[in-house]
């Protein structure tokens, strides 16, 4: 008997079309006479934006609510269609009644594979300054490096005001590529971490400033294909 994957979406709105688009190609790739099956439970980036900010509990709450809703509507497993939730992931999985699959989790086991050492993570504010990535990378050797004080700040005003709007414009994409290049000089990074599910929408090739990209979109649906192959089309 097949299952169905239950995505909490809307954060935000374009990285969801892109990770629903990306499963279904996958899939068909494989299994070209038969879809997936996958509920989106849509939430307001918004509210979770002002949550994150100033109130952890109520982020937790939030997100715990949409994966119950997934659940009780018969999905076998669940995933978050976006990296900055996964501030919250521990607390979340404590309360949910399926299994979730992290996005974080699924990078650090493709950067290991590959042999990567040390990794630049770009994405929200948020998540560059967070814990998550360096704490699960820890687990498999590999060190985090993010931007300075004054990119991370750059990168997240463009982060919240353009890219989670669906503006993806060649100014932005510059001032990336630059930051990127400027840690693989003084870094001395081996890969880049579009650890925001929209910055692949933005940089869309495999290789930035000569490094090689870690697209954590792709290789998070990739994870949520083979778990739902699992038990079979």
């Amino acid at each position: 008997m097949s299952t169905s994957v239950g995505l909490v979406g809307g954060l935000g709105p374009e990285s969801t079309v892109d990770y629903y688009r990306r499963i279904i190609e996958i899939w068909r790739a494989d299994e070209p006479r038969s879809a997936p099956a996958i509920l989106i439970d849509s939430l307001d980036v918004d509210r979770a934006i002002e949550l994150v900010r100033t109130d952890r509990p109520g982020l937790i709450d939030y997100l715990a609510s949409s994966v119950e809703r997934l659940a009780r509507a018969g999905c076998g497993f669940a995933a978050f269609a976006a990296n900055t939730p996964h501030i919250v992931f521990d607390d979340v999985v404590a309360r949910s009644p399926i299994p979730l699959l992290s996005i974080v989790q699924a990078c650090a086991d493709e950067a290991r594979v590959r042999g990567y050492r040390r990794v630049g993570v770009l994405g929200t504010g948020f998540t560059m300054e967070g814990s998550f990535y360096p704490d699960t990378f820890q687990r498999s050797g590999i060190a985090v490096v993010v931007p300075d004080r004054s990119e991370r700040a750059w990168l997240h005003e463009r982060y919240l005001g353009e890219l989670l709007r669906g503006i993806f414009d060649d100014a932005c994409r510059r001032g990336v590529v630059a930051m990127a290049d400027r840690m693989r000089v003084d870094d001395h990074i081996d890969a880049l971490v579009l650890a925001g599910t929209e910055l692949p929408m933005l940089l869309k090739d495999r290789r930035v400033a000569g490094l090689p990209v870690l697209d954590t979109t792709e290789i998070h649906v990739r994870a949520i294909v083979r778990r739902l192959g699992e038990s079979g089309p």
